[in-house]
């Protein structure tokens, strides 16, 4: 059953009256008397999920994961970004190198 808020047009009262929502609005003002009360129209409530087992990411769309990866990615300084495709081109490059025996070790073997 919804939480409904009535205001009096003749003293300004304003109140939340719980009703199930087939019942008619009401229309005397519990304050003053007169039957200038109206009902006033809310925005609703946001739904509230409590408890451990819900987290603000859980329903996220797809489209939402990608833009926010894109967005994490534009944020990085352009130095950064440089620097770390940098390194890692280098890095594949380079082929690994075996260390040289010496001469002297070779002769004594």
């Amino acid at each position: 059953m919804p939480t409904y808020d009535y205001e009096c047009d003749a003293c300004g009262h304003a109140f939340e009256q719980f009703q199930s929502m087939s019942a008619s609005p009401l229309r005397k003002c519990p304050n003053c008397g007169k039957s200038k009360l109206r009902r006033l129209i809310g925005t609703g409530a946001g739904v509230i999920f409590k408890g451990s087992g819900f987290y603000e990411t859980d329903y996220r769309s797809d489209n939402y994961k990608k833009d926010a990866k894109k967005a994490e990615e534009a944020a990085k300084p352009k130095d950064e970004k440089k620097a770390n495709k940098k390194a890692e081109t280098k890095a594949a490059d380079k082929p690994k190198k075996e260390p040289k025996k010496s001469a002297a070790k070779k002769s004594a073997d």
